[in-house]
């Protein structure tokens, strides 16, 4: 019988978390799951049994997961290859992703009939960004009659703690091209170029946002057939912004590709304990209401940017896991929605059409504006 839930990564900064937090809900069935079985029963001790330990390898995911055992699998390590969550679904396994890379996510959901037929239901862009990200677009485009365009803005704190893979692919993604939509028509840009204001209310005031290849922008216009999306990131510290940005610009990020230059940068981003430990994410959308054009604004902020990613990642688990939503793959704005749950708090919640209970997601604040 299919009950266990398997948190790949899950000893980890984000997963732990998730593994914590999915432990309290499901206690004995969530297996925290990583290539060191030592690290892992380090961690499971932690919970008193709440969670287990497992040895995992992606690399030999043939020989060590036992399908018919797992209900779900939550991932939380990047990956390039879309093998194994294949697996999964073929094997009426759920699966939730929390990562952020565009093109992998974008293969993930040409399996979504095999997915349907297999009764698995595959939940992508879970967390902060993708996630509340994609939510929130979801939000502007549920208060306009027509969403011409979407602007995301991500502001991090440098005194909040980030995981090693996190701040990897950040200076990974430095000078980076990708792809963006713009008008209906796809096109090319760089990280950390196309600077643009971005207002994140009273308190923490206006800054400026930089290109960033977060998929979310990738994903919505298929989503919510938005013509033109663009996903921007920024730190609390405004020097640290403009001196990437001009890393960026002058070509110094090539620097990056050497081996040792790139582990000093890595390591100086993971010692930054100056500034907030705050986030904030901004959606800004324009589109036309009543035959008059309109500005809408959706701000969540709050503290500790990957406790609130675990936050949302085991609320979108615990939907999925307690079952009757529809196979196949989707990305969380064609499952789900956020909506006010008392003052400044947010749950989440089921789209229309299907019926679950709302889940509360704990220390994430929520403010709209025109």
């Amino acid at each position: 019988m299919k009950q266990d839930i398997v948190v790949i990564g899950g000893y980890g900064h984000v997963g732990g978390d998730i593994s914590k937090q999915l432990g309290a809900k499901f206690p004995g069935k969530v297996y925290a799951a990583g290539r060191s079985l030592e690290r892992a029963k380090q961690f499971a001790d932690q919970t008193g049994g709440q969670v287990k330990p497992m040895a995992f390898n992606l690399t030999n995911w043939k020989q060590e997961m036992a399908f018919e055992r797992v209900k779900l699998v939550v991932m939380c390590m990047d990956q390039t290859d879309d093998a194994f969550a294949q697996a999964c679904l073929r094997s009426g396994t759920h699966y939730v992703d929390i990562s952020a890379y565009g093109p992998f996510l974008t293969s993930l959901e040409r399996h979504t009939e095999e997915a349907a037929q297999a009764q698995a239901t595959a939940v992508l862009s879970v967390g902060l960004a993708p996630g509340v990200t994609n939510l929130l677009a979801r939000k502007a485009q549920q208060e306009l009659d027509q969403l011409d365009s979407v602007d995301i803005a991500i502001m991090l704190g440098l005194g909040d703690q980030h995981g090693k893979a996190a701040i990897e692919w950040t200076v990974d993604s430095i000078g980076s091209a990708f792809s963006i939509v713009e008008n209906g028509g796809v096109t090319q840009t760089v990280s950390f170029s196309g600077g643009k204001r971005t207002d994140f209310g009273k308190e923490l005031g206006s800054r400026m946002a930089y290109r960033f290849p977060f998929s979310d922008q990738q994903s919505l216009p298929r989503t919510l057939k938005v013509p033109t999306v663009s996903t921007r990131l920024c730190f609390d510290s405004g020097a640290v912004t403009r001196l990437v940005a001009w890393i960026r610009a002058t070509g110094l990020f090539r620097l990056l590709k050497v081996k040792w230059i790139r582990s000093a940068a890595v390591s100086s981003f993971g010692m930054m304990r100056f500034g907030s430990d705050g986030y904030a994410v901004k959606v800004d959308g324009w589109g036309t209401k009543n035959g008059a054009r309109k500005h809408v604004q959706y701000l969540v902020d709050g503290s500790h940017e990957a406790a609130a990613t675990a936050k949302v990642a085991t609320a979108v688990a615990t939907a999925v896991y307690e079952g009757g939503l529809p196979g196949g793959v989707f990305h969380t704005e064609q499952l789900f929605e956020l909506v006010k749950s008392g003052k400044g708090k947010i749950a989440l919640q089921a789209a229309a059409g299907i019926t679950k209970r709302p889940q509360i997601i704990e220390g994430l604040r929520y403010d709209s504006w025109e």
